[in-house]
């Protein structure tokens, strides 16, 4: 607590202070001024300076007032405890009780003061929640939550911070939505369930919602702070755990595939060779348009998508998904893969689907490939170019003709990983014979 006035030591009732903090406030009065200079201002003697400052005397009033005029509220607050403070301010009595006229007019500050006020609401907040509740009845009445057209266009369009760019998340929302919270009242029982719930992810959901209700003034800005506060997001632990990955697994995986499901054992094949993502495989699969001419912006470079590199046994494919948090330049594949993916071409998968799939056959999960991708691609090249094959552009930086270096570079080192990956993977499977339709594929061959 801060104590404003121009002569703040006035105020200071210095038989409220500890002799432990008088003893303070007298050596931090010794260290500015020296021990002569000190001991001229207080009138008192060497010898009465010393048991003052080691504890065998206690230290009169009137010593503590004259020191007080030499340190500033500052320091008398980095010495002296709250507690205490509270105590020589006069609002906290000798005998315990409390002068409630001075908290009051303390708390009055707040009006004029945006810090202050902020810490009393969260103080509020913390340690009387239920009590605030009951008080303000802060929950307008008849407010049904209901998933909408203009709910759903507000997560595309206006929501603060990152928009919902994919279907596929908002799909997931949308369900999360449609099986907790559609056609329930906004009320303290519902607030109090999204807080427990176990899974977090409704409470983000229910956050959203309630900005949406503030977007279209259903409810008041108390309400929104209100309720924003007791609410929290999903919270995210920063930890490190082990991944359950090991290559016989990987390898068992892509078998079971290639035997039982062409396309899954595709997009895991993708994830493999290109060190993708599952989501950028699926976009591949289904967007793959080979003959199309598009130009790299940043670096003027215009290409065919398709780039075939026959003569080292692979091609190179520009996705360009730059527009969301996790972006994909290039995917990189074998030959044998591209046959697959002629033949698949146009497909739609969910995310889902392979993740039910791998759970029910006991298979790695498509998540781990792209780190199986990332642990063998560091043993044949530079890390920095296996970071910029699979475009973790955040641990890069990337300007104009580094950028070409390292599309040069992955070039270059892509076929030693293919043949890595053929020792580990696909040394006893039989490539795949290339069709006459391969042979003269109409993209630009290197």
């Amino acid at each position: 607590m801060e104590l404003r006035s121009a002569l703040w030591f006035e105020k200071i009732n210095v038989k409220g202070l500890s002799e432990e903090s008088r003893r303070a406030i007298l050596r931090r009065f010794k260290d500015k001024l020296g021990f002569s200079k000190a001991i001229e201002v207080l009138d008192i003697s060497k010898g009465s300076m010393h048991n003052y400052l080691h504890g065998k005397r206690e230290i009169p009033d009137e010593v503590i007032l004259k020191t007080l005029q030499h340190i500033d509220e500052k320091e008398f607050s980095e010495i002296v405890g709250s507690f205490e403070r509270l105590k020589v301010a006069g609002i906290l009595k000798d005998d315990g009780s409390i002068d409630y006229s001075a908290i009051l007019q303390a708390l009055a500050l707040a009006t004029s003061d945006e810090y202050l006020k902020q810490a009393i609401l969260r103080f509020a907040v913390e340690h009387f929640r239920e009590d605030l509740k009951k008080m303000l009845g802060i929950l307008p009445a008849n407010i049904v939550l209901t998933w909408e057209n203009g709910f759903e266009n507000f997560l595309k369009e206006y929501k603060k911070r990152r928009k919902v760019r994919t279907q596929e998340t908002l799909e997931y929302y949308k369900k999360l939505f449609k099986e907790y919270l559609e056609g329930k009242s906004l009320s303290r029982e519902l607030i109090d369930y999204v807080i427990n719930h176990e899974n977090s992810w409704l409470r983000n959901v229910f956050r959203h919602y309630i900005r949406y209700l503030y977007f279209i003034r259903k409810i008041s800005p108390e309400t929104y702070g209100w309720i924003m506060e007791v609410v929290p997001s999903r919270s995210y632990k920063l930890d490190a755990r082990p991944y359950p990955i090991s290559i016989e697994k990987a390898a068992k995986t892509l078998k079971h595939l290639k035997e039982s499901n062409e396309l899954y054992y595709l997009v895991y094949r993708l994830m493999l060779e290109g060190g993708l993502r599952l989501s950028h495989a699926l976009a591949l699969i289904e967007s793959f348009n080979p003959k199309e001419l598009v130009e790299v912006s940043g670096i003027d470079l215009v290409t065919p998508r398709l780039v075939i590199f026959r003569d080292r046994g692979f091609c190179r494919y520009y996705l360009g998904i730059r527009e969301i948090a996790k972006p994909c330049d290039w995917a990189y594949f074998s030959l044998e893969t591209m046959e697959i993916l002629e033949k698949y071409a146009g497909s739609t998968l969910k995310k889902w689907s392979l993740g039910k799939y791998a759970t029910k056959h006991k298979l790695l999960a498509p998540k781990y490939m792209r780190k199986v991708a990332w642990r063998l691609m560091i043993q044949v090249m530079p890390r920095e170019v296996a970071r910029f094959i699979q475009s973790r552009f955040g641990e890069l930086k990337v300007s104009e003709s580094r950028y070409e270096d390292l599309l040069s570079e992955a070039d270059e080192c892509y076929s030693r990983y293919l043949e890595h990956l053929r020792s580990q993977f696909f040394a006893n499977y039989p490539k795949f014979e290339r069709s006459s339709a391969s042979k003269t594929h109409p993209t630009g061959e290197q």
